[in-house]
């Protein structure tokens, strides 16, 4: 038996071509929601959507956080294939770039990591809430994803930290807002994870960070996405802007 149900419901889950965003998506299906796959390459979102059971029942889109439109064009084209909007939101999308050169300014992981949720979570929260604003709970449900860099900073992360210090205090802040309105708002703060995302690190950096680890690892998306699915399903149904640490124990 599946340890959520998600059976009718329609979840959107951002970046969703890799990492935590695909894992999330699997679990997502596997407890029976209908998924929307999203990400800035369609191949990896259609990927995804390979992997998933009963591909049919689901949809794999390419989507750019940081533009309104084609996250409008997304939720528009969620909601005339299901006849409803979206009720489950992850922002999973997100970029870690490591080569001071290549962003100088930190706008291009600004604009992904912390524009992009306020651009999707406003599409969303409308989309859902159009005609139907009195106070219900259990309308819907967001999850977003953050790092414990954002609650501890990191030496070599400086625009990614502050990035992920802005999507958690964006979750409680959203969540404040969003509880009188029937959407619950959480986050989480993974550790050190293994993805494409954090492919490219030294074995030195990594090394260093898998020390001040208690469990002496890095985590697997799997294990983060189990977290995610919690917080998005009815057992969580008390838990109103949650920052949930996935860390292995780092940053205790």
């Amino acid at each position: 038996m599946a340890p959520n149900d998600f059976t009718g419901q329609v979840a959107l889950v951002t970046g969703g071509g890799s990492g935590i965003g695909r894992a999330t998506c699997l679990q997502l299906a596997r407890d029976g929601a209908r998924v929307v796959v999203t990400d800035f390459n369609v191949k990896t979102a259609s990927e995804t959507l390979s992997l998933m059971p009963n591909p049919e029942k689901h949809l794999a889109l390419q989507m750019d956080v940081t533009q309104q439109s084609a996250v409008q064009s997304v939720i528009t084209t969620a909601r005339d294939k299901y006849g409803e909007p979206p009720s489950l939101l992850v922002n999973a999308a997100g970029i870690l770039i490591t080569d001071p050169s290549v962003d100088k300014t930190g706008t291009d992981v600004i604009n992904v990591n912390l524009k992009g949720i306020f651009l999707v979570t406003q599409a969303f929260t409308e989309e859902l809430l159009r005609g139907n604003e009195g106070a219900q709970e259990g309308k819907g449900v967001i999850v977003n994803i953050a790092s414990i860099v954002g609650k501890i900073g990191h030496p070599d992360f400086r625009y990614y930290a502050a990035s992920k210090g802005g999507v958690i205090t964006y979750s409680k802040s959203c969540a404040a807002e969003m509880a009188r309105k029937g959407i619950r708002v959480n986050c989480v703060l993974p550790g050190l994870v293994d993805t494409a995302m954090t492919k490219p690190l030294s074995e030195e950096l990594r090394q260093s960070i898998v020390d001040k680890t208690p469990l002496r690892r890095s985590g697997k998306p799997e294990e983060i996405a189990e977290v995610i699915v919690f917080l998005l399903s009815r057992r969580s149904s008390f838990m109103v802007g949650a920052c949930v640490e996935v860390t292995g124990g780092e940053g205790m």
